[in-house]
């Protein structure tokens, strides 16, 4: 059986993986991917001698996908979890402790709110709960729309769209509640009487248990594991197109006919190459946007006097051009006893891709001044590292689940062909590695069938 996969990012390395280790030498296996190197959005660079994940760097811990893959490949040892510093939100040009018992920044009472926002607004917080709220169940509005309405614009501002920007790289009128808050839209269907009370039930119970994890040598540790297991046929620097039909399976240029094809790409490239075979899931993908980011690490002295806090991230609305800093140092002990402090810095929101046509060493000055500013201390990098990641983030939008099951039930009806992602049904990287597993699944089960 010969299958192709396209797209050599977590989700395609997954899809590989699974198919291989089903298959065994019973399966010829090509992996095309469009850039010089595999792992897609993820990229594991070197900052100082030491090496510093430039795109993700943490998992959501209560997702099994990430711990599996590890244990699976013998990769147990390289698990590691954050120290359990809480972040700071920078607003109104001071640092506040992120706010306690909120879902993506979503407070469930006025009390989490205070110091953060006004008078006005943690009184239209408190007295939310009397107000009739009109939810349309199965419906879906942005979260913008729906959480200014209920408790105002500084809660959009200064709580929910810094946790988002780190998300989606977007700000809340470009994301929907249903897909980006399944578990709220749940409780508003369900007929929960105002947000306030839809927050509290769909706020996850407490748990000691890490809230993230991540990976001791980077990702690239996990991404060269699962390429030699998978072992395919790699054509890297190569950009898979004319993708059609024949009388047994696939033709796909430039590596010719094969039995089934797993479309790991960017919605846009998927929608490219499904426009004349599956018209209906290529017009549902086109509709996906997209958004853009870029980070830089820095490598401070190490005895830079960092706040004792995982992150800083930053609301809306301010002077600052980064969105948010990770204080890795402080956040993964791992990374502690390097011979430097290691920071990140955030740029990019849906919509601004302005920051991105800085140079390299224009991204450096402005995050070393930004740091500086929310720190109030001075910041004199040894070296740093940059990463731009152009349309690195599919935007969540209002709809998006209703594209994605015209996408899915589209490609479902055609034989041998699946498709994975982080458009599909979550950016994080445990999401992702499930798309991938998903979309092997479809490819055996046809062979079975």
């Amino acid at each position: 059986m010969r299958v192709v996969v396209v797209g050599a990012g977590i989700s395609g390395l997954v899809a590989a993986y699974r198919l291989r280790a089903v298959l065994g030498s019973e399966l010829e296996l090509v992996l095309v991917e469009r850039r010089e190197r595999i792992g897609g959005t993820l990229h594991t660079g070197t900052l100082a001698g030491g090496p510093v994940d430039l795109g993700a760097e943490a998992f959501v811990g209560r997702r099994p996908e990430i711990p599996a893959l590890l244990g699976e490949l013998g990769l147990e040892d390289q698990l590691v979890h954050p120290s359990g510093l809480r972040p700071l939100i920078w607003s109104g040009g001071t640092a506040h402790p992120l706010p306690t018992g909120t879902l993506m920044g979503i407070p469930a009472q006025a009390e989490s709110m205070a110091g953060l926002v006004d008078e006005a607004t943690l009184r239209q917080i408190a007295e939310e709960p009397a107000r009739p709220l009109h939810w349309a169940p199965g419906g879906d509005i942005s979260v913008a729309e729906l959480v200014a309405e209920r408790f105002g614009a500084q809660v959009v501002s200064r709580s929910v769209e810094p946790l988002l920007g780190g998300v989606y790289a977007g700000l809340a009128n470009s994301i929907g509640v249903r897909s980006a808050l399944p578990g709220l839209a749940a409780t508003l269907d369900a007929g929960a009487a105002n947000l306030s009370q839809a927050v509290s039930r769909a706020l996850p119970p407490p748990s000691t248990a890490p809230v993230f994890g991540g990976i001791r040598d980077g990702y690239r540790v996990l991404l060269d594991a699962l390429l030699a297991a998978a072992a395919p046929q790699l054509d890297i620097d190569t950009t898979a197109k004319d993708l059609t039909r024949t009388s047994h399976g696939w033709r796909l240029e430039p590596v010719g006919e094969c039995d089934a094809v797993v479309l790991a790409t960017p919605a846009p490239v998927t929608a490219d190459l499904l426009d004349s075979v599956v018209p209906e899931a290529a017009g549902a993908a086109a509709r996906i946007e997209l958004s853009s980011s870029a980070v830089v690490a820095l490598a401070l002295p190490v005895d830079t006097p960092l706040p004792e806090n995982s992150g800083i991230l930053v609301a809306t609305g301010e002077s600052l051009r980064a969105k948010a800093f990770t204080l890795s140092s402080r956040k993964w002990p791992h990374l502690a006893g390097r011979d430097v402090a290691v920071v990140r810095a955030s740029f990019g929101r849906f919509g601004d891709d302005s920051l991105l046509a800085l140079s390299d060493a224009e991204l450096i000055a402005t995050a070393t001044e930004d740091l500086a500013t929310v720190t109030g201390i001075p910041v004199r990098p040894v070296t740093a590292a940059v990463q731009r990641w152009r349309g690195g983030l599919p935007q969540y939008a209002p709809g998006h689940t209703e594209l994605v099951s015209t996408i899915e039930s589209a490609v479902a009806a055609v034989p041998g062909l699946a498709v994975a992602g982080a458009y599909l049904h979550g950016v994080g990287v445990p999401a992702c590695a499930a798309s991938g597993t998903a979309a092997a699944e479809r490819i055996l089960a046809g062979r079975t069938n």
